[in-house]
């Protein structure tokens, strides 16, 4: 096995056919992501259609997925810190493969409840925290810095298409041989995401020995490094308002569809792939767009102009009208798909890199953290006030976060940073940078 170093000559294109290691981590999430969409629609649907469950309770499927990011988020940054990221990314894959062949097992034996389902979304949600969070470390490691926008596009412009694909064949497979057939299907993923990342040839090197700290300093480092940074500070409360109101009205709109606008399973898959093609084309189009305009104002584009057309979604009729929802998803994903590779490339280039898995943790603590209180959030609404405003609520909550991102430097800039300012002399690695 070659312990080569990531290379560093600067390139042009083509990552995918030059970079056999970079080849095989993208045809690893790829096929990851597709088997994620898969479930992200089989599980609601097997809570709707099968269990039978009320809005709260698939409200609550939804926020077990993501609760261990408030739970364990900063622990686990400040653990891959320590650690080399690719093993950890292994063993959360397999611990997935696991837990969900528990559920099409328990289908098949007639003991499948919604218990069941909420625990293997929890348990789930850990091995994510561990494998995102290793996995954004791990990326700079493996690529040098001129490739990291083009690799950030292509791994973002590929999980779109394979949660578009995913989404589909999801409703195929639930209007074909039922719903627990999906999750079925991901077990089968995540072996080629386990194939494709074990036989990644480049290796980290090994942790230089230091004096091992508390890991509540460690963690302290992290959440001073967002809190005491202006860029850090506003795109993590930028992102956990967009994540709480996107996961609201996102975490019941298999209900919506399904009851209030009176779609069969299948449809539902496919309705929510056609509009999950913005990611696609936010994919395609962010570096370029970025190069044009700035990242900055890209950033400002992509975030709040776009994700605007969410308030046709609580208009979706049968019919004609499911054009609606087609047209609000594809400018939320557009705008989000876009607006992560230029955060994404940005994060990169300008956290140290020591600090880059304690940054992914923090910042992903109240990011995704808001993900469980906008899940519950759309299930309690959805039962108080009824499915379609709730839906009309949270979508435009979609737009107004990004005020977050007008009211800041962000707006007074053409592009981000690239680099951090240098530190006075005698402070510390997470000393706060000014405004």
């Amino acid at each position: 096995m070659s312990d080569a170093a990531v290379p560093t000559e600067r390139p042009t294109t083509g990552l995918l056919r030059r970079h056999q290691d970079f080849r095989l981590l993208w045809t690893g999430e790829t096929a990851n992501k597709f088997g994620s969409a898969v479930t992200g629609l089989a599980m609601p649907l097997i809570a709707v259609t099968t269990l039978h469950a009320s809005t709260l309770e698939v409200g609550v499927l939804s926020a077990a997925g993501w609760l261990p990011w408030l739970l364990i988020g900063l622990p686990v940054g400040a653990w891959v810190d320590r650690m080399r990221s690719r093993p950890i990314m292994l063993a959360a894959s397999a611990v997935s493969l696991v837990l969900f062949a528990t559920v099409p097992l328990a289908a098949r034996a007639g003991d499948l409840t919604m218990a069941q389902l909420i625990a293997v979304a929890l348990a789930t949600g850990v091995a994510t925290v561990f494998f995102q969070t290793a996995y954004t470390a791990y990326l700079p490691k493996l690529l040098s810095p001129a490739d990291q926008a083009e690799g950030n596009a292509k791994l973002h412009g590929s999980a779109s298409a394979a949660s578009i694909t995913g989404l589909g064949a999801g409703g195929l497979i639930a209007q074909l041989t039922g719903p627990v057939n999906g999750v079925l299907a991901n077990s089968v993923t995540f072996v080629l995401s386990l194939v494709c990342t074990g036989r990644i040839r480049h290796r980290e090197p090994v942790k230089a020995a230091r004096e091992r700290r508390p890991l509540r300093q460690e963690i302290g480092e992290g959440l001073r490094l967002v809190s005491g940074d202006v860029w850090f500070r506003t795109f993590t409360l930028f992102g956990a308002a967009a994540n709480l109101t996107l996961t609201g009205y996102q975490s019941i709109q298999v209900v919506f569809l399904v009851r209030d606008v009176g779609l069969p399973e299948g449809a539902v898959g496919a309705l929510v792939a056609a509009a999950s093609t913005g990611g696609i084309v936010g994919a395609a189009v962010a570096r370029r767009v970025a190069a044009r305009m700035g990242t900055a104002r890209a950033m400002l584009f992509f975030e709040l102009v776009l994700p605007a057309l969410t308030l046709l979604v609580p208009l979706t009729t049968p019919g004609a009208g499911l054009a609606l929802f087609v047209l609000g998803g594809f400018g939320a994903s557009a705008g989000v798909v876009a607006g992560n590779i230029i955060k994404s490339t940005f994060q990169q280039q300008y956290c140290p890199p020591e600090l880059l898995g304690r940054l992914s943790a923090s910042a992903a603590m109240l990011n995704y953290g808001t993900i469980p209180v906008g899940a519950l959030l759309g299930g309690l609404l959805g039962t108080w006030l009824g499915v379609r405003p709730t839906m009309w609520l949270l979508t435009a909550g979609v737009p107004l976060s990004a005020l977050i991102l007008w009211f800041s430097p962000v707006r007074k800039h053409r592009d981000l940073p690239t680099e951090r300012p240098v530190q006075p002399a005698g402070a510390g690695a997470t000393a706060a940078i000014p405004a």
